[in-house]
């Protein structure tokens, strides 16, 4: 072999090389991305189907139900609620009417099934996405509230 052959090849087999070492680490950084959702994306169907993603919001008051480990409860973002499955130990700050992210996938039924349930660990924390989520089910709220006082001559029906 020419030394000129023998360096062309030591040139693909080094680009071979870093392409399969990229391809690796660009597919254990895809398997590990996990996406914030909010209620309302996920009655929107803009949520992943089949693939791990975290949503937050609010806990329902009154939408907790605990059989031994088994926990049901309904996040809401004040908009749309989802009903969250949990089989675990939830965190000692997890409370109905604070802020909560819970991970995991949607079942057939549309129940969100966690894996993990977060609770904020103060009372200024909440997710910069679910404290955004709920600022605009707020303004929402707020528009309807003034469309329904205008229409109605002022009063509210």
């Amino acid at each position: 072999m020419k030394p000129r052959s023998k360096r062309f090849a030591w040139i693909v087999a080094g680009i071979a090389a870093v392409g399969i070492a990229t391809a690796l680490v660009l597919n254990a950084f895809r398997s590990n991305l996990v996406f914030f959702f909010t209620p309302s994306q996920i009655a929107a169907k803009e949520a992943p189907v089949g693939r791990a993603f975290r949503v937050g919001g609010l806990v329902q008051a009154g939408s907790l139900k605990r059989s031994g480990t088994e926990v049901e409860f309904i996040v809401t973002d004040t908009r749309q609620a989802i009903p969250v499955h949990y089989v675990g130990i939830l965190p000692d700050l997890f409370k109905e009417g604070k802020g909560v992210v819970a991970e995991g996938r949607l079942d057939e039924k549309g129940d969100f099934r966690a894996s993990q349930v977060l609770a904020k660990h103060d009372e200024n924390y909440m997710p910069p996405e679910a404290a955004e989520a709920l600022k605009q089910a707020a303004e929402t709220n707020a528009r309807i509230s003034r469309s329904l006082v205008t229409e109605g001559g002022g009063k509210l029906q």
